[in-house]
């Protein structure tokens, strides 16, 4: 049975508990949810669609909440096929139905759709646009790049429900965490990785969108992904503000290793001990060679600091390393102070490449001393260690 978001918003979403890496990348050992709403009114809309994946139980879905209806309008927030796969099907199967998306959304349609007939068929909105299906109006909000250029979020004013598209969504089936986020639920832990890799480079337009919809009053948001949000929503908004504007979440340093036979490693764990004694708040630790680097790009935005310790490997810096100072790069990492361990038999030269990298990135600041240590760490390293902790704390 669909179950109810509101007597007259019912829930046609999927669970896909087959899938192993979300966008081809994100381990989701709790499966992935692909969200999709009907709106039972005067005019009957039917919110996104669902990924082919699960297309026999999205449809079976939607036939049992519709009934004997027809529905009018199909709404389209984000063209990712993981939420519009069954649009053409929409179409086709529902002739008198409108489709209603941004300009952006119509003109990529023919890209996912070859041949599809979409003449008097669609209704293109823009910002501040409303659509009555009776007792109850949708308003639109553009989200462009949130995170992609088409993307639209949605506002119904009588019950109050903000339709976020993939804001304020996160990783897991609804049958593996929860149905209605929770304090029981930690939605913070798998929000976090989802939003700083799915959305992490786009602070900027998440914090546009935050703030049109700054003073509008939300009983519930019903996002993409993930549970819905309808308890405590200024603590999800809080978050959301802190991530969009890169700000820090949990005061602490992050200490990442790639290490290729131990001895970075050793120098690492020594340095995360040392930070400890002195007093650090907290210390997160990650073998950046074997932990998901989703998890270790969550980490490196969620504190204020981080200590980056590489080999190096071939002239430059351990691969893995190197892969994970690309993916931070690209998810637009800023606003953080790091610090640089190395590692070199002969010629150490993982530093050099790692300020290279972070001198790419905006408003990082790389700390003095960096400590290069040859081989093993020595009794004579334990010093250096020291001073850097001391820096990494006074910073």
């Amino acid at each position: 049975m669909v179950p109810d978001i509101t007597p007259s918003v019912k829930f046609i979403g999927v669970d896909d508990l087959d899938l192993d890496l979300f966008e081809s990348q994100y381990v989701v050992p709790e499966g992935m949810s692909y969200n999709s709403y009907v709106i039972l009114d005067e005019k009957t809309a039917v919110l996104d669609t669902a990924d082919g994946r699960k297309g026999d139980a999205w449809k079976a879905n939607l036939a049992e909440a519709l009934g004997d209806r027809q529905p009018d309008y199909l709404i389209v927030h984000h063209m990712e096929p993981d939420h519009s796969a069954l649009i053409a099907w929409m179409l086709e199967r529902y002739p008198s139905v409108t489709l209603v998306a941004t300009a952006a959304a119509l003109k990529m349609l023919p890209q996912f759709f070859e041949g599809i007939a979409l003449e008097g068929r669609t209704l293109a909105v823009k910002e501040g646009d409303t659509l009555c299906l009776g007792s109850h109006t949708l308003k639109f909000v553009m989200a462009p790049m949130v995170h992609w250029p088409e993307v639209m979020v949605s506002y119904e004013a009588s019950e109050k429900i903000l339709f976020s598209a993939d804001a304020f969504g996160r990783f897991g089936a609804m049958e593996k965490i929860a149905f209605w986020a929770s304090d029981d639920d930690d939605w913070a832990c798998e929000a976090r990785r989802y939003y700083f890799n799915i959305c992490g480079k786009y602070g900027v337009q998440v914090q546009n969108l935050l703030k049109k919809l700054a003073g509008v009053e939300t009983a519930m948001i019903c996002p993409l992904h993930g549970p819905i949000l309808n308890e405590n929503l200024g603590y999800y908004l809080s978050l959301y503000q802190t991530w969009s504007s890169y700000g820090v979440e949990t005061p602490g340093v992050f200490v990442a290793y790639a290490s290729i036979h131990g001895g970075t490693a050793a120098a690492a764990e020594k340095l995360a001990e040392i930070l400890k004694e002195k007093g650090c708040p907290k210390v997160a630790v990650a073998d950046i060679t074997r932990d998901d680097l989703a998890e270790c790009v969550e980490d490196a935005f969620r504190y204020g600091k981080m200590v980056a310790c590489a080999s190096s490997y071939d002239g430059g810096v351990f691969t893995p390393m190197h892969d994970f100072l690309y993916r931070l790069q690209a998810k637009g990492y800023q606003q953080r102070t790091v610090a640089l361990v190395e590692n070199g038999s002969w010629a150490p030269s993982a530093a050099r490449v790692m300020k290279e990298m972070f001198g790419a990135m905006k408003a990082v600041t790389v700390l003095e001393p960096v400590v290069t240590i040859r081989s093993r760490m020595h009794a004579e390293d334990l010093p250096k260690l020291e001073a850097l902790a001391d820096a990494i704390l006074q910073a």
